[in-house]
This record gives structure tokens, sequence and C-alpha cells, in this order.
């Protein structure tokens, strides 16, 4: 293969990759009606019906599912491969565990849509953050928000770095990915968590690692899916990617979301929008 085709095939990939990164969180708008959504739904399985797509992202995490036939090996323990990005989306695009409350259909593009946290903080954890919050293009975070952090690890040999894109180098057109999943609650909380460490890189064996990825949010739900991102409400994701989702909240202080939203090697400072939840079990792996 020349370089122009091997380039080619690395643009789609990237093309491919870096759509979950198109739509933000955006200024709010009024909520779709149910039958929009029904709509997407119904063009997601008229253009992935008999076409041979992979298992879909995101899906229920309690319920396990799933016909799609299209399988392919779990990638190995994040520890064997290289983080190459860490981004996060305004609500949880999975559903399960502590976040199965619906924050409704949003704007259709991936905006207020989604799944938050079933708990409450404190009213001292509620209280408003002065100035704006990861808003670089899009609405503020504020306290009592839910987001969902996807910590993307590549079998290929890079550095981390911004957008997906980084998941890929020309010697590995088609690497393993995983996805680590945790969704976090946003408190004004100096005493909860630290976002800046749960998200420090530094490098472990030789790979890169974020080793501070929370451990103690019960047994992560493991399975076969793709990438994710609104823009695949209505097409398939042709990425192959081993997820593994913790089914509990974390609480982080908002504070230190913003200050690493202004500062970090990933160049993330918005948060991302979500794709509809996958239902269709023509699109969903079985989980074991």
């Amino acid at each position: 293969m020349n370089k122009i085709n091997i380039l080619n095939k690395k643009s789609i990939l990237v093309l491919a990759l870096t759509s979950t990164f198109v739509l933000s969180a955006s200024v709010s708008a009024k909520a779709v009606s149910d039958s929009v959504v029904a709509t997407q739904r119904a063009a997601l399985e008229a253009n992935t019906d008999g076409q041979g797509f992979g298992p879909q992202s995101p899906r229920d995490i309690d319920q396990d599912y799933g016909s799609n036939t299209r399988h392919f090996s779990m990638g190995p323990n994040r520890s064997q491969l290289n983080l190459c990005n860490i981004h996060f989306h305004k609500n949880a695009e999975h559903s399960g565990g502590q976040f199965t409350t619906h924050a409704g259909n949003g704007d259709g593009k991936g905006s207020n849509t989604g799944f938050v946290y079933n708990g409450k903080l404190s009213s001292a954890q509620m209280k408003p953050v002065s100035g704006k919050i990861c808003a670089a293009k899009g609405d503020t975070l504020q306290s009592g928000d839910t987001i969902e952090v996807h910590y993307v690890y590549s079998s290929a040999q890079i550095q981390p770095g911004p957008t997906l894109g980084a998941c890929l180098t020309e010697s590995t057109m088609n690497p393993g990915l995983r996805v680590e999943g945790q969704v976090m609650v946003l408190a004004n909380d100096n005493n909860a968590l630290d976002f800046k460490d749960l998200a420090m890189v530094d490098q472990v064996n030789g790979y890169y690692q974020a080793r501070n990825v929370p451990n103690n949010m019960g047994v992560p739900i493991e399975y076969l899916g793709s990438t994710t991102g609104p823009s695949y409400n209505e097409k398939a994701s042709p990425l192959q990617v081993s997820w593994s989702v913790r089914p509990k909240v974390a609480v982080v202080d908002i504070n230190s979301v913003g200050k690493w939203c202004d500062d970090n090697i990933f160049k993330e400072d918005h948060a991302h929008g979500v794709r509809n939840l996958v239902t269709n079990p023509k699109l969903l792996s079985s989980i074991n």
C-alpha cells in the first residue's frame, strides 16, 4: 500500500474516531419530542441492517442482552496499553448502576440528554460556583451536574494527545481500543476527589497510564462496543472498542474539573455531547 493510501486510510480512521468530538454541550434548547428520538433510532436501524456493523455503544450496563454476531476479542488490561486520550461527556452516555435517571431527550443533537446521578448532594456541595467551568464551546458546568469520563487506551505506540486521533499511528491503523468509563457528579467541595489527580498521566512499565482511575466504584461491566458521540445517532460507529464501565458514581470537586479544562495535554476545554442509548439488540453484544 503506497503512502497516499496509508494517509487516506488514517484520515478515514481519524474522522471515525473523532466524530465523538464534533458535537459538544451547547446552549440549552427546548427538548425534542419522543418521536424525534424514535425517528433517529429507526434511521440507525435502517442504516445498519445487514451492513455487518459490530456492536455499538453506549448501552444499559444493567442489561446483558445482545444479538450482534460480529465478535472481536476483548482488549488487554489497560496496564498493557497506552493511554491516548481523556475526555468527558455532559451527562452519562451509559445507563445503569447509580445513573439510571434520564435527563430527557435534549436537543436531538447530543445536548441535555443522557443519564444523571440518582443520588443527592448536600446543600453545601450544590452551592453554585463563581465563574465558568469548561465552557469553551457550550454551557458552563454547574454543581450537581453529571459527567461520564472516558479514559481511552490504545495498543498503538503513541503518546497521549488531543482527540481520539492520538490513538492512531501510521504503523498501527487498526489498534486495539479500550475505554475505561467512570461516571462522576460535580460537587462544590474541596474535600471531594480532585479531577486533576484522577486525570494525571505518567508512564508505568513503559506504558502511558492514568494510574488514578478510581478502583472502588464497583465491579466494572465489560462488554464489546464502539466509539460514541451524537454524530452516531443515525449511523453506526465502525470502530471496535472494549468497554469497562463502573456502576458507581464518584463525587469530584467541580473546581478541580475547571482547572483541568484550563490546562491539560489533551486540549480538552468543554464537555462533549451524548449519543442516544443503543437499545436495538441487533446492535448490542451479549454481556457474559
